[in-house]
């Protein structure tokens, strides 16, 4: 008698409590060993582990331990900061916390074994080594103890790893290489299980589960811990690491960008456009300027705002925001396109002069710098009313140039019209190859030729290719960094609306004024030179957003990848396992295709790929940052 009520005083202890300073000494006469021994370590001070113990932590919010590192402890607040194999540090209490030899594997026993050689693993009612005499349990309780550990179990398996969400929220944006699914990283998780208990390519982390607290005190503790990670992590959203030259350089920037598209305008338009014959003559200010040029860019602007509009194409969701949502996107960019190309077919069939916008192209340049200064400065001035969760985590550094620069909100939207995301296909791209056209049309008429020059041929041709592709494939623009990461700012403003038009069309604007004639043999190499660019760059993307769409995909079994803590996968075969970006390398392959047919004779046609070349190196870098951050080992064992 004596002994059952000891079993069932003892369950009532808990480690993990605080003693209250005001509890009366506890006398231990009359007590059992065992009994005092439990007593003595209640008593103990709060702290049970040191700073640089390797210990067992609970992720918040899940049932699975992993290995971890105690780095500090705080007295106040009772917490141990602990910090993660991939590089997460999380602030957890200890009863979230174990030691290595609570994770020991156990061996399996038979169920003909007596009770005494039963698991090592003992009820917390029973005391260290205690024969089961006269403590034979029923088969009623045999069942729920069985029934409990297929609860656990099952529980174990459904189980999603949580650090996915944590990271999106940091970096709502996503290197290209990278998967961002969360319905994908649920189908990647069933499929690496069997992988996982074959062959780790990682370090092991021990995994155990862990019943749930039946308490409500217990429950309520783990929502605070939870909400405390949250609003950790909430706070470090503050942009620290500064981009471009910090706050000089984005000052630079803003003057310089402008300058250098005017500059290449300029020499395009001399008869030999040198680099010795700097500075180009300077035309007089007011001729740069005209009411009707930019109330003509204006027309354009809000005509693909109008494509934009139309309920046509089908709506996805993007990826989830800091709070969990996810906003939706109308994909019909190609539909804008075809609309476009019949309009601009209808103007040409009527003998529409559309030699106007090659006549006044310095012009429409101005007028689209000025539309994107003044867009930005709206999109500044609206974004310091916006909640800190819509704020982008690349452009939130409380500076105002920097923060104007790179774009202080991620997502700005008037009703479910979503700028940044406007701007990234439509005007820039589109106009792009509507200018190119407009090139090869004032190439005829300048040189009275009855057919374009076979280099333009091919500038446009390459080009329309590239700008169709992009708009076929629309919805995969949403996992880029431009929408997931950076802010809707003067850095992409100018970009989609300046830089993307009329410098990325400048190989066309040169053979206007210097026509280049090549040999079918020329054409016929740098049209396999193009060939294989846009193999590399449409297989590899389509090998990535293949494998975020549908991980378990048959028909990618021969893709290898590695595990990650994030619950997502890193491909390492195909072309990410040849190269890091293997698309930025058919990005560029392209760009130098498109150059060639401009000749040796100037430097300036192959400013394009010189410059991209530039820019994929530096996006490179920014991809290779942000993805180590996110994948930690996984990352660095990939390349290694």
């Amino acid at each position: 008698m004596y002994q059952q009520q000891e079993h069932q005083a003892v369950p009532k202890l808990k480690l993990t409590e605080q003693p209250s300073l005001a509890l009366p000494p506890v006398r231990y006469d009359g007590l059992p060993k065992n009994l005092i021994f439990c007593c003595r370590i209640w008593k103990m001070p709060n702290r049970r582990f040191a700073d640089g113990e390797v210990v067992m932590g609970r992720w918040p919010g899940s049932v699975l331990y992993y290995e971890v590192q105690v780095t500090n402890y705080d007295d106040v607040t009772h917490l141990y900061t602990v910090k993660y194999k991939d590089g997460t540090e999380l602030a957890l209490k200890e009863s979230d916390i174990k030691s290595q030899s609570s994770f020991k594997p156990r061996k399996s026993q038979s169920s003909s074994s007596s009770p005494s050689r039963r698991s090592t693993s003992r009820s917390r009612s029973r005391s260290p080594g205690r024969p089961a005499k006269g403590r034979r349990r029923s088969s009623s309780q045999s069942r729920e103890r069985k029934d409990d550990k297929k609860k656990i179990i099952q529980e174990t398996n459904l189980a999603l790893l949580k650090p996915s969400e944590n990271n999106t929220r940091r970096y709502n944006g996503e290197p290209d290489s990278t998967e961002r699914n969360d319905t994908s990283s649920k189908i990647l998780e069933q499929k690496l299980k069997p992988d996982l208990e074959i062959e780790r390519v990682l370090d092991k982390y021990s995994l155990r589960p862990r019943e749930e607290e039946k308490k409500k005190e217990e429950i309520y503790s783990e929502k605070k811990v939870f909400e405390m990670v949250k609003t950790t992590e909430k706070v470090s959203s503050k942009t620290k690491e500064l981009e471009f030259g910090g706050r000089f350089g984005t000052f630079v920037l803003i003057f310089f960008l402008p300058a250098t598209v005017f500059y290449l305008l300029l020499m395009c338009e001399q008869d030999d456009p040198s680099l010795m014959n700097f500075p180009p003559p300077m035309p007089a200010l007011e001729s740069l300027w005209e009411a009707r040029v930019f109330g003509v860019f204006l027309l354009w602007f809000f005509l693909q705002a109008l494509f934009y509009l139309l309920p046509i194409g089908k709506v996805v969701e993007g990826l989830p925001l800091s709070n969990g949502t996810k906003l939706q996107y109308r994909i019909n960019g190609f539909y804008a396109f075809v609309l476009t190309a019949a309009i601009i077919g209808i103007l040409l069939y009527f003998q529409f002069e559309l030699h106007y916008l090659y006549e006044h192209f310095l012009q429409f340049a101005v007028s689209a710098a000025v539309f994107s200064m003044g867009l930005s400065i709206y999109l500044y001035i609206r974004s310091l009313k916006a909640p800190e969760e819509d704020l982008a985590p690349g452009g939130n550094s409380g500076y105002l140039v920097y923060d104007f620069f790179t774009g202080h909100e991620l997502n700005p939207r008037i009703g479910s019209f979503d700028l940044k995301y406007f701007c990234e296909l439509r005007p820039g791209l589109i106009g792009w190859v509507v200018i190119n056209l407009v090139m090869l049309l004032a190439e005829m008429k300048i040189h009275n030729q009855s057919m374009p020059s076979l280099s333009m041929i091919l500038v446009n041709s390459f080009q329309l290719l590239y700008v169709v592709d992009a708009l076929w494939n629309e919805e995969a623009v949403l996992t880029t960094m431009d929408i997931t990461h950076d802010g809707f700012g003067f850095m992409l403003a100018f970009g989609d609306l300046v830089w993307v038009p009329f410098v990325y069309s400048l190989q066309a604007f040169y053979l206007v004024g210097h026509p280049t004639a090549i040999s079918w043999p020329a054409a016929a190499a740098i049209i396999i030179l193009n060939g294989i660019g846009y193999y590399i760059f449409r297989s590899a993307n389509s090998q990535k957003n293949s494998f975020r769409r549908n991980p378990a995909d048959p028909k990618l079994a021969y893709l290898k990848f590695i595990p990650t803590a994030t619950g997502k996968g890193l491909l390492v075969t195909g072309w990410w396992g040849f190269v890091r970006h293997p698309n930025y390398l058919g990005d560029i392959i392209m760009a130098l295709a498109w150059s060639l047919p401009c000749g040796f004779n100037h430097i300036l046609p192959y400013f394009y790929v010189i410059y991209f070349i530039c820019l994929l190196v530096h996006r490179e870098a920014r991809d290779e940052h942000h993805c180590k951050k996110k994948y930690g080992l996984a990352w660095e064992r990939k390349w290694t």
